[in-house]
């Protein structure tokens, strides 16, 4: 079985600015390298025994050095002011949870900003001097960020009430797209 290289992320590095983009980037570097896991359990490794065989020395030390890979990812992926905040941490996941709670707030945080961009959705009103893109745009930037609060968030909602919210001007292209 061929190995994949490891290299920790240099693409994507967190300045402090559009913390949910870079979970998700974050996320799906450490999958892509079987490291993911590390993040969201604190399982320790079993040690050896002692008439353990080379394939499962091996095996044994890749895991181990999985754990690191992971909190190299995650110290890489940020910069150095915010490092700080994550330097003493022991685990991938102790250094996860703290970087969410410092960036997206305590559970309670989460939930008031949920209460407001769900708030904002249902109030959304095409503008007049707005075009039907740039209405578009906005309707999916907010369920994209309600979306981003790990709450789940249907499609059809969406395009429910783009349709619905839509000026009366609009009320014969509307028909043609439902048919």
């Amino acid at each position: 079985m061929a190995s994949m290289s490891f290299s920790p992320p240099s693409t994507f590095i967190f300045n402090g600015e559009n913390y949910h983009i870079w979970v998700v980037k974050m996320k799906n570097y450490l999958q892509a390298y079987d490291l993911w896991k590390f993040v969201y359990t604190d399982v320790e490794q079993a040690l050896l025994r002692d008439n353990a065989t080379v394939a499962q020395i091996k095996h044994h030390s890749d895991k181990g050095a999985k754990r690191y890979k992971a909190m190299s990812c995650l110290q890489n992926g940020i910069l150095d002011v915010i490092f700080t905040c994550i330097m003493a941490c022991k685990t991938p996941k102790e250094a996860w949870y703290k970087l969410k709670e410092e960036f997206q707030g305590s559970d309670k945080t989460r939930q008031q900003q949920l209460i407001n961009l769900k708030r904002d959705f249902e109030n959304l009103k095409m503008k007049e001097v707005e075009t039907v893109k740039q209405y578009a745009d906005r309707i999916v930037t907010v369920a994209t960020n309600i979306m981003l609060l790990e709450e789940e968030f249907a499609d059809s909602k969406v395009v429910e009430n783009f349709i619905t919210t839509l000026p009366k001007r609009y009320e014969s292209k509307i028909s043609l797209v439902e048919d």
